[in-house]
């Protein structure tokens, strides 16, 4: 189309007025702006035809930058065109003006500190490298992203119906049709969007983004395994053997199986003395950014050990007479036993039984980064169940779910944690998710004596799938390795920062999760039963996920089935307690009808009497 191009330069009219330097620097911006710190500003400018993916793409950015803790905004082209810029059309002096316009709110947005996106099809190359201009001019980062999608995709999807009405010529100058469109020549980043899922076009660009420094490694959705390369396991075992070695026990083993997994990404072995304090302290990590890590992760070791190791580069950590791992650059330092203890479990009492194996353990601990030689097998006819962070994340692709909720537990599943859990399914899908998974995730490490074993836990919760109390077509059962610490709220923190490994973004907590009695009888529990939850929602580095709050449930008599508990019909509910639970399995009783599946009551009543015959 013919007409006069106005440039940047032409649109200046205003005189008398000089730019002013602001008083706040960007450092200074950077931190207080967000969780992460340090400054992040910087423009994603996405560029392509109408259809390509853009909005979809900058959007699911967004919500994944901001759930990370770090500040984004995205300017859309309709939203623009709805306020700042609804004086403007489409012809190419109104395009060059709209492009103008967003590239200076852009960097605006930019030096405050904000990663914008911005999601224009911006034709034309000379326009784009005016944003670019801006940008470098002012000592930002500008990352040009071309959203290369065909224009036989795009025009498949027209959404808005504006590709059938340039066809049939009622739009003119439509970018694809009847305009060119100038694809860029040097982007930073080019996403094929037609081929590519939404969430790896958002984590490509999030590569690109730690690559250039704007954000930290602590911000990238990969899971940090710690197991040796295919390629280097033969020299590693044949060097562990050569290592002096540190005989490990069976509870050290499933925490190098929680570690070498990624479950406690981004740790990158047994915790550092810096990496304890900032655990001990402010129940988080703080390099590259704030990361929720509530429980120490940590090796403890006798002093006979401490003083045979210390000041080797390496150690073999050996397990059952096994070298399972490499721990590289050992930094012993100080267990202080009651410190520890008081500050994760808010007592020393040595009646807690993880605070009792805490004061056995060793006086000393021992920190370093951890390869570990092979995947840790139990070899008891559950491995199959111990699905790592990664293996959850390609079997949801896989089922193509949209969300994930996960659920955590050590007790038997009841009718009461299954309307939670079914009815959370039902709210996420009036939200307008489409496939909604559940991941039962049962923990699988240590537990104390009283606790139902792990492979009656696991008969008990497939009965509960196999009479479709849950939908085994939308529940992912898989077994979580870490021990039970029975550390309250502190604790809870970790079970949900777990989960995040997964990918899950939803987080069903309990009643008392973690919970247990005072190790004084009379002091009733040790933690406030409701606090977990509380805690949850305000936790720090939890940002990702959305906490589900558990709400109580009873047996209904009149419904004869486990409802959500009435106030205002207190009679017609009944409290069947998990000691009363416990109780009337061991006595072969049955409960009340809608209470449990009945082959899932079955197996508990086994278990418990099994253990009786067993303990006679």
């Amino acid at each position: 189309m013919a007409g006069k191009f106005i440039h940047a330069d032409d649109v200046h009219k205003a005189t008398n007025i000089t730019f002013q330097t602001q008083h706040v620097s960007r450092s200074k911006r950077g931190q207080v702006l967000g969780t992460r710190g340090g400054f992040r500003g910087c423009t994603i400018w996405f560029t392509g035809l109408s259809g390509a993916g853009k909005t979809t793409i900058s959007f699911a950015l967004e919500e994944y930058l901001v759930a990370q803790g770090i500040p984004s905004y995205s300017l859309d082209g309709d939203n623009v065109r709805h306020g700042l810029n609804k004086n403007l059309g489409f012809t190419p002096e109104d395009r060059e003006e709209n492009i103008r316009r967003i590239s200076e709110v852009a960097k605006l947005f930019a030096d405050g500190g904000i990663v914008c996106l911005t999601s224009f099809i911006s034709p034309f190359k000379k326009d784009r490298e005016l944003a670019r201009k801006l940008h470098e001019e002012a000592g930002l980062p500008f990352i040009e992203c071309f959203v290369n999608t065909s224009l036989e995709v795009c025009e498949s999807r027209d959404v808005k119906g504006l590709y059938k009405k340039a066809r049939a010529g009622q739009i003119k100058g439509f970018t694809g049709i009847d305009q060119q469109y100038e694809e860029p020549e040097k982007p930073e980043l080019v996403l094929r969007a037609g081929e590519l899922s939404i969430d790896e076009c958002v984590q490509e660009v999030v590569s690109v983004l730690q690559q250039k420094a704007v954000i930290p490694e602590s911000a990238v959705a990969t899971v940090k395994e710690l197991f040796v390369p295919e390629s280097r396991c033969e020299a590693a075992r044949a060097e562990a053997q050569s290592l002096p070695s540190l005989n490990i026990n069976k509870l050290d083993t499933q925490w190098v199986q929680v570690l070498s997994e990624g479950w406690a990404t981004p740790l990158t072995g047994f915790m550092r003395e810096r990496e304890f304090l900032q655990c001990q302290h402010f129940g988080c990590l703080l390099d590259g950014g704030i990361t929720n890590q509530s429980i120490p992760i940590v090796l403890p070791v006798q002093t006979t050990d401490k003083e045979r190791l210390d000041g080797t580069s390496a150690i073999s950590l050996s397990y059952e007479g096994r070298r399972i791992a490499i721990l590289r650059s050992p930094e012993f330092y100080e267990h202080r036993k009651e410190e520890r203890c008081s500050r994760q479990f808010g007592t020393s009492n040595t009646g807690h039984p993880y605070v009792k194996m805490i004061y056995e353990s060793g006086d000393w601990l021992v920190g370093g980064d951890l390869e570990v030689l092979e995947r840790i097998k139990w070899n008891d006819g559950l491995d199959e169940y111990r699905l790592t962070p990664n293996e959850l994340r390609a079997k949801f692709r896989q089922m193509n779910a949209d969300a994930v909720f996960a659920f955590q537990l050590r007790n038997p599943v009841h009718n009461g944690h299954a309307l939670l859990m079914t009815d959370t399914k039902r709210r996420l899908r009036e939200r307008g998710y489409k496939n909604p998974v559940l991941l039962l995730h049962p923990l699988g490490g240590w537990t104390k004596d009283d606790d139902v074993a792990l492979d009656w836990r696991m008969k008990q919760h497939q009965a509960i799938m196999d009479d479709g109390v849950l939908d085994p077509e939308s529940t992912v059962m898989a077994i979580f390795p870490s021990p039970m610490m029975y550390a309250g709220p502190t604790e809870v923190q970790w079970h949900a920062k777990a989960r995040m490994a997964t990918g899950a973004n939803f987080y069903i907590v309990g009643r008392d999760p973690a919970g247990m009695p005072h190790p004084i009888k009379e002091k009733g529990d040790l933690y406030n039963h409701t606090h977990g939850a509380k805690v949850l929602t305000m936790a720090p580095g939890l940002t990702q996920l959305e906490i589900v709050p558990f709400r109580v449930a009873a047996y209904n008599m009149k419904k004869k089935a486990m409802d959500f508990y009435d106030p205002e019909k207190k009679d017609d509910f009944m409290f069947i307690s998990g000691t009363k639970m416990r109780g009337m399995a061991r006595a072969g009783e049955t409960p009340p009808d809608g209470f449990m599946a009945p082959s899932a009551w079955k197996v508990m009543v086994e278990y418990y009497q099994q253990l009786a015959a067993q303990q006679s």
